[in-house]
C-alpha cells in the first residue's frame, strides 16, 4: 500500500520560513516523479513545485519561484519543500503527490498517489 505522509506545516508570520517533508512508503521511490500542490479555501488545487525521479529536473510555479525550493533524497524516500519569504497568500493545505515515471507533470490529474496534506498558515 502506497503511503505519502506530509509533515512540517504550521503557523508562521509573513517573511518566515517552513520546510515541508513528505515520506513515501510502499513504492519504489526512485521510479516516481514527485510534486507539491496546494489548495486554499474556495480555490482549485494548484501545482507549487515538482521534481523528476533523479532530482535533476525541477519546476517551480511563478508564484513561488525564488522563494520555494523542491528537493528529494532517494535514500530516505523523501521529498522536501523549503519555503522562504512566506506570504499570507501562501496559506493553504499542501499536498505531496507521486507519479510513476521519470518526468514531472504540472497537472494534478497526472499523479497517481496523494498524501493527506499539511496546513500552512501565514499571518500578516
Amino acid at each position: 500500500q502506497v503511503r505519502l505522509v506530509e509533515s512540517g506545516g504550521g503557523l508562521v508570520q509573513a517573511g518566515g520560513s517552513l520546510r515541508l517533508s513528505c515520506a513515501a512508503s510502499g513504492l519504489t521511490f526512485i521510479n516516481y516523479a514527485m510534486g507539491w500542490f496546494r489548495q486554499a479555501p474556495g480555490k482549485e488545487r494548484e501545482i507549487v513545485a515538482a521534481i523528476s525521479w533523479g532530482g535533476g529536473s525541477t519546476y517551480h510555479s511563478d508564484s513561488v519561484k525564488g522563494r520555494f525550493t523542491i528537493s528529494r533524497d532517494n535514500a530516505k524516500n523523501s521529498v522536501y519543500l523549503q519555503m522562504n519569504s512566506l506570504k499570507p497568500e501562501d496559506t493553504a493545505v499542501y499536498f505531496c503527490a507521486a507519479r510513476s515515471g521519470s518526468s514531472y507533470y504540472t497537472s494534478s490529474k497526472s499523479y497517481d498517489h496523494w498524501g493527506q496534506g499539511t496546513q500552512v498558515t501565514v499571518s500578516s
